[in-house]
């Protein structure tokens, strides 16, 4: 099969500003209880029990940005659990990484921000013979899409399934969740969130175990997600991609806006 998409319409510089905006400056907090703290110049996800933790936004120049590096540690040392500076390329000043190091953060492999507008997706890319993407609506199809996400990323990723359920007891849907069956087995899975109030929808999770990969089952999972977001009137599609997925995701029609580097705290004071 061929995979073709159009010539992208997007004005980059214009959608970047778009998500930064929509995105990282107005986030939604993470359930169960997770809130967000606006304080002056950052912004945070604060969560005690399993959502993440972290800075989200900041606005800083070389004057200001040690000072607020170390009131971020001070605030965060409350909570038990290491938590994350989610830092972009475009982000000021331009060695704020290097005040992070300094500061005693430890980066994370590095990530690509791609987003795509969906009407410049191909949405008719099913599943190869003999596979079936089925919606993940119940306590059974969470604990597939689980396992999926341990044997694929490595870990522990209970926490997302405890988060996939508390979004399908919502009488209001923010989030949707698919996982790919070959053979009666979990092969694949994947998560879309809805950011209600923008143009995005985030994409989530997407990976298949090795002996299932290179079929087309990655690209039927980009494809279904784009097609619940379109129905429920989105714009874009928005992803941080790892290297191995980022050349499925452009080949698509994604286009590469930014890097993204998690930044991570072990939490206490430094």
């Amino acid at each position: 099969m061929t995979w073709f998409w159009s010539a992208t319409r997007m004005d980059p510089h214009a959608v970047l500003a778009a998500f930064d905006e929509q995105i990282r400056r107005h986030p939604e907090p993470d359930p169960p209880d997770g809130t967000v703290e606006h304080d002056g110049s950052v912004i945070r996800h604060v969560s005690v029990a399993s959502g993440w933790t972290g800075v989200t936004w900041c606005d800083l120049d070389h004057t200001s940005a040690d000072a607020v590096i170390a009131a971020q540690i001070h605030r965060f040392a409350e909570l038990p659990t290491p938590w994350e500076w989610k830092h972009y390329s475009y982000d000021q000043p331009p060695d704020l990484p290097e005040r992070l190091l300094a500061a005693g953060f430890a980066p994370q492999p590095a990530e690509a921000l791609l987003v795509a507008e969906i009407a410049d997706l191909t949405l008719d890319l099913p599943p190869p013979p003999g596979v079936e993407l089925r919606a993940v609506l119940d306590t059974p199809g969470v604990e597939a899409l689980v396992s999926v996400h341990d044997e694929v990323f490595g870990g522990d990723h209970s926490a997302v399934g405890r988060s996939v359920l508390v979004g399908l007891a919502r009488q209001t849907r923010t989030a949707a969740a698919v996982v790919a069956w070959a053979e009666h087995a979990p092969i694949a899975a994947a998560r879309v969130e809805f950011h209600a109030g923008t143009d995005f929808a985030s994409l989530w999770g997407g990976g298949t175990v090795p002996a299932w990969r290179s079929r087309g089952v990655f690209r039927s999972l980009v494809a279904h997600r784009a097609t619940l977001a379109a129905a429920r009137g989105f714009r874009y599609l928005q992803v941080n991609a790892a290297p191995d997925s980022r050349p499925i995701l452009q080949r698509l029609g994604f286009v590469r806006l930014a890097t993204t580097t998690p930044f991570m705290h072990p939490g206490g004071s430094a």
